[in-house]
């Protein structure tokens, strides 16, 4: 049971709502799951009291796209991605990936969630496609009790591929499954674990990995079952796929999604590199979200996004880390300034980049927009309490205090928050993990990477 919360003396709230509203030497109540208030000297009292004294306080990161089972798949000798096109990449890669069993789900599930609360995400989006025959269905459930344990807000992707590589894909056979299994234990999971209640904390999306690896029949299928479910769909899309469904198809992906109807408010989709300034205009009508990953395009050497163009014709954007074999880490705060940088980069001769504060609603309430959230994203009464805080009273950010909105992208963070709530609840603060045993899961989680993939000689 959540208890109430009363922090106080916040040197700065960054609330990211409608009205840009910041506000100075205040303080906020919580109730349960949900912010009650927001202002100075509230006299109310609270079960527990956080002093916030040099503490700017910002909504929850919320993480749109990752693969948390490539966190025992990263710093590899063996395969160089910034080498390689993303098709070929994945040909070399599926054949560590056909390793991977319930135990590596987990543990590398909870590398990658401890890695996002401790750098501010609240809310966090995984696409689980990995599915060898001989690790089972239970996957989205074991990463399910990953985040109970940790207690961090968790959309699951239950992600496939099944096209065989006899009939063109790049996944090995060992890897694929039929697309009325696969819709099967989307639909077991939809009814164990999606709760579409406010101040959720688990939901299930629908989310075939990707068109030039799948049936047509399983995205066809995926958007039936999501509709009657009332559940979220989301896929792989304009990352190096095009060229090959053009031969295959005679069309690119997203027109062949189009199509087919995979496209509109309940639908987003991960990279978009490739995406023409025409098929923008597509993406904005017909409100089909982007989760930007800016690591892999920039390890992979892709092409920049036009956030300026995309905004100006009215996509929805959220920002995602992507996985580790194509990021090497788990931190939406690094993604975040990376994403600025980028911006600042492509966009300062094409009409401006947006500003770091931009960059930071893009990744909290444009997050939460994505997948379907009013109750999270800004810092306002009512909303969700899923916030964090950085202590401001180091000596490497003196100097940069006077303009809290940007300071998070255009500066950084580049070590652990102070404190991460999710729900009302502290999950993390000042280096630890309340309840956990850190160095534990630590050691179970290398033996498992040391026996799993270590040990095939693989990495």
């Amino acid at each position: 049971m959540n208890k109430s919360i009363l922090i106080k003396n916040a040197s700065s709230i960054v609330t990211c709502d409608e009205n840009d509203k910041v506000y100075f030497n205040c303080d906020i109540l919580i109730e349960g799951p949900k912010i009650i208030r927001i202002g100075k000297a509230i006299q109310e009292t609270a079960e527990e009291t956080i002093d916030a004294s040099g503490k700017f306080v910002y909504p929850g990161l919320v993480n749109t796209h990752h693969h948390f089972f490539q966190t025992f798949v990263r710093n590899l000798t063996t395969i160089n991605f910034s080498k390689m096109s993303v098709l070929d990449w994945i040909e070399e890669i599926y054949e560590i990936f056909k390793y991977v069993d319930a135990d590596v789900i987990y543990y590398s599930s909870l590398v990658a969630m401890a890695d996002l609360l401790k750098h501010g995400s609240t809310t966090i989006f995984d696409h689980q496609y990995c599915y060898p025959r001989s690790a089972g269905k239970q996957l989205v459930d074991r990463q399910m009790d990953a985040a109970a344990l940790l207690g961090i807000r968790f959309h699951a992707g239950r992600g496939a591929n099944t096209l065989p590589k006899s009939e063109g894909s790049n996944v090995p056979d060992e890897m694929v499954e039929s697309t009325d299994e696969f819709l099967q234990d989307c639909e077991r999971l939809i009814d164990i674990y999606h709760d579409p209640n406010p101040y959720s904390m688990r939901q299930i999306v629908i989310s075939p990995c990707q068109p030039i690896n799948c049936y047509k029949d399983t995205f066809t299928e995926s958007l039936n079952l999501a509709r009657d479910k009332g559940v979220y769909l989301h896929t792989h899309l304009g990352e190096g796929e095009n060229a090959a469904m053009v031969e295959r198809w005679g069309k690119r992906t997203l027109e062949w999604c189009e199509d087919i109807g995979f496209v509109g408010p309940d639908v987003w989709v991960a990279h978009g590199w490739e995406l023409t300034p025409e098929e923008t205009i597509v993406m904005a009508k017909t409100k089909t979200g982007l989760s930007h990953c800016p690591a892999p395009a920039t390890l992979g050497g892709f092409p920049i996004i036009d956030i300026p163009a995309m905004k100006r014709a009215g996509m929805r954007l959220s920002l995602g880390c992507d996985g580790s074999a194509t990021n090497d880490g788990s931190n939406l705060l690094d993604s975040l300034r990376m994403a600025y940088l980028m911006q600042a980069f492509h966009s300062k001769n094409r009409g401006g980049s947006p500003s770091a504060y931009e960059m930071l609603k893009i990744a909290t309430v444009g997050g939460a927009g994505m997948m379907g959230r009013t109750d999270i994203g800004t810092l306002e009464p009512q909303k969700g309490a899923d916030l964090f805080m950085i202590d401001t009273e180091r000596l490497e950010l003196s100097g940069a205090l006077h303009n809290p909105k940007d300071l998070i992208a255009r500066v950084g963070v580049t070590g652990p928050v102070w404190l991460t709530m999710v729900n009302g609840k502290v999950i993390y603060r000042d280096g630890v993990l309340p309840g956990v045993d850190e160095k534990q899961l630590a050691i179970e989680a290398e033996d498992t990477c040391t026996r799993v993939i270590r040990n095939q000689g693989s990495i």
